[in-house]
């Protein structure tokens, strides 16, 4: 089965062609802020490489989320508009699971963490029981190292940017009972895992509707608002909104009341 896959949730884009396990073809690159304008380029260079057409194709794959909203955006799209042209079958695969398909032979939980836009963290805990099975521990998460720090209580191989780049937060926050391993190679968000995992799906009879979107895991924008109001609840700021309005309409009124006079 032949399947394209393109993975752009994060500044790290990733485009590849599959023929069950094999690659045919896939192009890798940082594309930090230019998504829309690298990705169809991208997909022109592997199907040339790969000599083949969309229509030789059997499916599509398309990493869906947390991630980057402008990149998945780029992506879902461009997939999608390959979809009405061509009739492909679709299928999208969490971003962070498709991470999980990097390390198909972990023995112990697997624990990917990207970026967030707001300085937070995505992550989600997996295990492998089989070289098709994975079991998701830990459903998608967003909040700051410290939070993810608190969740890791046993041994388990944590990677990916976020990592990179907050494991000291991290493993400053980790139970005594925490065993962190850290994965030397497959850190980034692959095209090739997110075809894996989508070569999967479709075999399963799994297919994407009509009205998909990216998948956003973010903080209740309640609670956002909140904390950046320094903890004025919302219906204290409905209130205060409520009570501008009816001043500046009370305002209004006396002065064309008194343009009368």
């Amino acid at each position: 089965m032949k399947v394209l896959a393109v993975e752009t949730a994060t500044a790290w884009q990733s485009v590849a062609l599959l023929d069950g396990e094999r690659v045919l073809a896939r192009c890798d690159q940082d594309a930090a802020g230019s998504h829309v304008r690298l990705l169809l380029p991208a997909i022109d260079r592997v199907f040339s490489e790969a000599g083949l057409v969309p229509a030789q194709l059997d499916g599509l794959a398309v990493s869906i989320g947390p991630g980057s909203f402008t990149g998945l955006r780029a992506g879902l799209s461009t997939v999608l508009g390959i979809r009405t042209i061509t009739q492909l079958p679709l299928v999208v695969v969490p971003t962070l699971e498709g991470m999980a398909w990097n390390l198909r032979d972990a023995l112990i939980p697997v624990c990917p963490v990207i970026n967030s836009r707001r300085g937070e963290l995505y992550w989600a805990l997996f295990q492998w029981r089989g070289k098709d099975e994975l079991e998701r521990l830990m459903p998608e998460q967003v909040g700051a190292a410290a939070d993810l720090g608190k969740q890791l209580t046993g041994p388990v191989i944590v990677y990916g940017e976020g990592w990179e780049t907050e494991k000291e937060a991290i493993r400053a926050k980790a139970a005594r009972t925490a065993i962190l391993t850290e994965a030397t190679a497959h850190m980034k968000p692959s095209a090739v895992s997110v075809g894996l995992a989508g070569l999967l799906r479709l075999s399963h009879g799994e297919r994407a509707g009509l009205g998909i979107s990216p998948l956003y895991v973010q903080r209740p924008e309640a609670e956002l608002k909140y904390e950046q109001s320094g903890g004025t609840s919302p219906v204290v700021r409905r209130e205060e909104k409520v009570a501008r309005k009816l001043r500046n309409r009370l305002v209004m009124k006396s002065a064309r009341g008194r343009g009368k006079v």
